[in-house]
């Protein structure tokens, strides 16, 4: 049985590498290009018509990370269209400035590789779930660089208070496979500069305080997102239509805005509130809404970035209300705020380790775990199923809210 886990995720780990790898370079190259071309926002309205036609063409319509949640949970399939469709819809929202991310697509596409992989090797039904997890820990991998947190991340996500410790092997192996891949490629993993603070009581009440607001900015976010994306749908219910009022919405604030800083998954704000404590203080608010308006309205992409920018410069905005080093209070702000959004306490503390090194560990832990703590049930994944309380030791077994 292990060398048949090893194998399988081999093959899901170089799949999802190369894959992975193409979709990381792609969505690059379309970000380059609109920002060398901010004309290229003016394409908005016509990308959005093709968006729709392409998941509608396919019949992928409503396929997403949630149903990648429930091919874990249920063992339902996720059809392989699903995988080059999200593909060029990301890369088509990145490249007419649609605020999003890539991770959560990379689920998406993980997730897609991993169900159908496990379908073409006669996995059967309780194995079938763990090859789409090693599917969405490569891809997640071959994105951000981090095959460990990528691993714990797959296995945290899908259900809250419960980790399959069957899945650690292959999803490891899988998730450094396609790591491996990526550095062939010279992809470089996403790394920060940031200079931690000794610990200290009293930095350690400072960073719980920081941490209530990212719980709460947080469930502001997820409950945004749930709600915009629920009234567009009432009020626009041709999609057509809906993905052209959004189209519009997003140029119009850009152009109230004056420039393009929450168009795209927003990097650049990313790196100069961490690596040089700079930031607008309304910047986690803007890209709320970009965000919320972006993929409420049709347009395709992940979450995750968009929770980063969010979390880094709320933590750099509030820096100089605490007392706290602007840069790392921007990285604090990163990884409390994921895993408030996420219920990921543990993917969320391993990945602010490889992301930013392991001198400031106490602090992001504080961080990750009252966050975690603060955010309630709230989720950007809504077929995520929260198995244990927070609060208390309790079987509650309840979908994310």
């Amino acid at each position: 049985m292990f060398c048949k886990w090893i194998l399988v995720a081999l093959v899901v780990g170089i799949i999802g590498g190369l894959v992975g790898s193409a979709f990381h370079l792609s969505v690059g190259y379309v970000t380059e290009l609109r920002m060398a071309h901010p004309k290229l926002l003016f394409l908005m309205p016509m990308c959005g018509i093709i968006i729709v036609f392409i998941y509608k063409i396919t019949k992928t319509e409503g396929k997403g990370t949630n149903a990648i949640i429930g091919s874990v949970h249920f063992g339902e399939k996720v059809p392989i269209l699903l995988v080059p469709v999200i593909f060029i819809a990301t890369a088509l929202t990145h490249l007419c400035g649609g605020s999003a991310g890539r991770e959560g697509a990379a689920l998406q596409i993980g997730g897609g590789l991993g169900c159908n992989i496990g379908k073409l090797l006669r996995l059967n039904e309780k194995e079938a779930p763990i090859a789409v997890l090693c599917g969405m820990a490569a891809v997640f991998s071959a994105l951000f660089g981090t095959p460990v947190a990528a691993t714990v991340f797959a296995l945290e996500v899908c259900s809250v208070g419960l980790i399959h410790y069957s899945g650690l092997v292959p999803c490891s192996t899988a998730a450094f496979v396609a790591y491996g891949i990526t550095r062939i490629f010279g992809i470089a993993p996403t790394r920060f500069a940031v200079e931690a603070m000794a610990l200290s009581t009293t930095g350690v009440l400072k960073v719980i305080i920081l941490a209530f607001f990212c719980a709460m900015v947080s469930v502001l976010f997820c409950e945004l997102l749930h709600h915009s994306e629920r009234l567009t749908g009432k009020y626009f219910p041709n999609a057509y239509v809906r993905i052209l009022v959004g189209s519009g919405i997003v140029i119009v604030l850009t152009f109230l805005v004056g420039n393009m800083d929450y168009n795209g998954a927003g990097m650049p704000i990313i790196i100069k509130a961490v690596e040089q404590g700079q930031v607008r203080p309304e910047a986690f608010i803007m890209k709320i809404l970009f965000t919320a308006i972006t993929l409420s309205f049709g347009f395709k992409g992940g979450e995750v970035v968009p929770t980063l920018f969010i979390g880094a410069t709320l933590g750099c905005a509030a820096a100089p209300l605490l007392g706290l080093p602007a840069g790392f209070a921007a990285a604090l702000g990163m990884a409390g705020l994921f895993c408030g959004a996420v219920n990921c306490p543990l993917g969320s503390l391993i990945l602010s380790i490889e992301l930013f090194g392991a001198a400031g560990f106490p602090y992001f832990a504080v961080v990750c775990f009252i966050s975690y703590m603060l955010s309630g049930y709230t989720s950007l994944y809504k077929e995520q199923i929260i198995t244990y309380s927070k609060l208390r030791a309790e079987f509650i077994n309840i979908h994310a809210e």
